[in-house]
């Protein structure tokens, strides 16, 4: 399978490449960098660290959606929203780990997995998405009488809050409930903000230093608590999840699948 990379040289972009240049059954077909990025025209493996692998990086979306059999985007939400069409147009299978896009660009992924293959989660680890099963399995045997909150910590320089991740887990939440989370979230709590209503899902951000990603569901109620948590110690593990996506996705219909789908949970 040839397997494209938006954004090859960055942070992301060189794990994704070094994953597939170690991945049985799956070739590099490419990667591009924004239009005059000093990494144009060097050899994606030299960017990652790697031997050479005879393939530069190019400014050219669509030549890299017409070359490759799959493209993985984590990317900006502006850019996941274009790449989509881009994917629709060519019958490509998109793998996309973006977070923070709006309703109308995840309309817009959604209108373009009805003409190809397109992985979205917000979280491409094992761990992550087991943990997302897990916390929709615990909030519906214990309901309402257990408070939810979810607490999450990322480095400094992570742009969107709450994380992708921790909305999936409260989406995970509230599914598990019955509800929709936009009924019963509590983003943030200020001030005298009186007694917690009941059904309520909280969420609590902390940022700093070089966290990747720690995540942790506390289901609490009268005399016990239940904590869930994920912490992430390296990157690598999106990368890994990625190209595992991808490569299921190889012969899939049209549609728009989750991690959960890859790993049959």
């Amino acid at each position: 399978m040839k397997i494209g990379v938006v954004g090859c040289a960055g942070r992301m972009g060189q794990m994704l490449v070094r994953e597939i240049a170690a991945t049985a059954g799956c070739t590099l077909a490419g990667g591009t960098e924004r239009v005059g990025g000093p990494a144009l025209g060097k050899d994606l493996g030299v960017l990652a660290g790697l031997d050479p692998l005879g393939v530069t990086a190019i400014d050219d979306p669509v030549a890299l959606f017409a070359e490759a059999d799959a493209v993985i985007d984590f990317t900006s939400p502006d850019a996941t929203e274009r790449h989509a069409a881009l994917a629709a147009q060519s019958e490509t299978v998109l793998v996309v780990g973006t977070t923070g896009l709006n309703p109308s660009q995840q309309a817009a992924i959604a209108a373009a997995a009805t003409h190809t293959a397109i992985i979205q989660s917000p979280n491409m680890s094992l761990g992550v998405n087991l943990l997302l099963a897990l916390v929709e399995q615990v909030a519906h045997t214990l309901g309402d009488d257990f408070d939810i909150d979810i607490l999450e910590m990322h480095h400094r320089r992570k742009v969107d809050a709450p994380s992708g991740t921790a909305l999936g887990l409260g989406h995970a939440a509230a599914a598990g409930r019955g509800v929709k989370l936009e009924d019963v979230w509590q983003k943030v709590r200020d001030g005298h903000t009186g007694a917690r209503p009941r059904g309520e899902i909280g969420f609590a951000t902390l940022r700093g230093g070089d966290v990747i990603g720690d995540h942790t569901v506390i289901f609490a109620s009268e005399g016990e608590r239940i904590e869930l948590t994920h912490k992430a110690s390296g990157r690598q593990i999106y990368a890994k999840g990625a190209v595992r996506a991808a490569l299921w996705a190889q012969d899939k219909t049209p549609g728009l699948y989750t991690m959960r789908d890859v790993l049959g949970l």
